[in-house]
C-alpha cells in the first residue's frame, strides 16, 4: 500500500473518529438522574464512543437539593461553574463542605452524598466527569443528621498551605 493510501485513510478515520466538539445545547438529558438535579451527558459511549469516561453537566435550581446518592465504583469530580454548591456526604450526610465559581469537587466511589444549591436566587451550574462511560447513580435513602460537621481541606502534597 502507497504512503499516499495510507495517508488517505487515517485521513478519513481522524475525520469521524479524531476529535468531536458536543455544542452544549445538544446535550443528552437521557440519563441516570437524582431528584432534585438535571443531569445531561456531553461525552459518553453511546453518544462519542468514550470508553473510560462520562461528561457532562448539572444544574440544581437555586434553594434546591438532591436526594442522597452515590455513584458505585466510579470517581467522580464536579467543576462549578455559577452558583455556590454545598456538599454533604457520609453515612448520614454529616459532612459538609461548600464549593464556589472556578472550584472543583471529587467525590471517591461509593461515598454516600447530596449536593445543595447554597443559594436562595441563583441556578448552580457545574461540569461533571466520572472515570468510566456507565451513567451509575445509586438513589438512598438516608436520614441526615440535623448539623453536619464542616471539613475543610488539606492538599496532602503541601498540608503548611505552601505553593
Amino acid at each position: 500500500m502507497s504512503e499516499a493510501h495510507e495517508h488517505g485513510h487515517e485521513h478519513e478515520r481522524w475525520k469521524h473518529d479524531g476529535v468531536r466538539v458536543i455544542p452544549g445545547n445538544q446535550l443528552d438529558s437521557n440519563t441516570a438522574q437524582t431528584q432534585g438535579m438535571d443531569r445531561r451527558a456531553a461525552i459518553n459511549f453511546a453518544r462519542t464512543g468514550a470508553q473510560k469516561l462520562w461528561a457532562g453537566t448539572v444544574t440544581i435550581h437555586a434553594n434546591a437539593k438532591t436526594g442522597a446518592h452515590h455513584h458505585g465504583h466510579l470517581e467522580s469530580v464536579i467543576y462549578v461553574v455559577r452558583g455556590r454548591a454545598r456538599m454533604r456526604w457520609g453515612e448520614n450526610l454529616e459532612f459538609t463542605a461548600e464549593a464556589g465559581p472556578g472550584d472543583f469537587i471529587y467525590v471517591p466511589p461509593y461515598v454516600p452524598h447530596q449536593e445543595i444549591n447554597a443559594s436562595p436566587t441563583e441556578v448552580l451550574e457545574c461540569v461533571l466527569c466520572r472515570s468510566d462511560g456507565e451513567a451509575v447513580a445509586i438513589n438512598l435513602d438516608i436520614e441526615p443528621v440535623e448539623k453536619p460537621e464542616t471539613v475543610l481541606w488539606v492538599d496532602p502534597t503541601h498540608p503548611q498551605g505552601g505553593v
